[in-house]
């Protein structure tokens, strides 16, 4: 009995949950644009936390949730450990709505490969202009 309930105690506390990975990223230093007409602009710098053991690359892509049918655009980088993602590693469609303030998510996907083996994925999201 006494091993067993050892055994169920150490279980509980060697085996602590995985942290989530995160992303978070800003539009300090973007242009002002809100006529509709995206500029190809430098990515932003991104802040990465908990990124899946494993992972080799990570693909970046940008969504209008306001208008998910416009292709942003982004782009895979090759991640060795570091804990941010300079500005100007990829281009992109910056966010310019026509209308108003829309909501936008960067999509970001740690993966084994350049083009797959999808290890986990993490959002950002921010209104744009803020």
């Amino acid at each position: 009995m006494f091993n067993r309930l050892a055994l169920i105690i150490a279980l509980t506390f060697s085996s602590a949950p995985a942290l989530a990975f995160e992303i978070s990223f800003s539009w300090e230093g973007l242009s002002l644009c809100i006529d509709g007409r995206p500029n190809t602009v430098a990515n932003p710098m991104f802040t990465l936390e908990s990124v899946p053991e494993g992972t080799k690359f990570i693909r970046f892509k940008l969504t209008d949730k306001n208008v998910p049918s416009f292709n942003h655009g982004g782009g895979v980088v090759a991640w060795n450990g570091e804990e941010e993602i300079a500005t100007g590693v990829f281009k992109y469609k910056s966010p310019c709505p026509p209308d108003g303030v829309h909501t936008y998510e960067w999509a970001a996907t740690a993966m084994t490969k350049n083009n797959g083996g999808k290890m986990g994925e993490a959002k950002a999201t921010r209104q744009y202009p803020e």
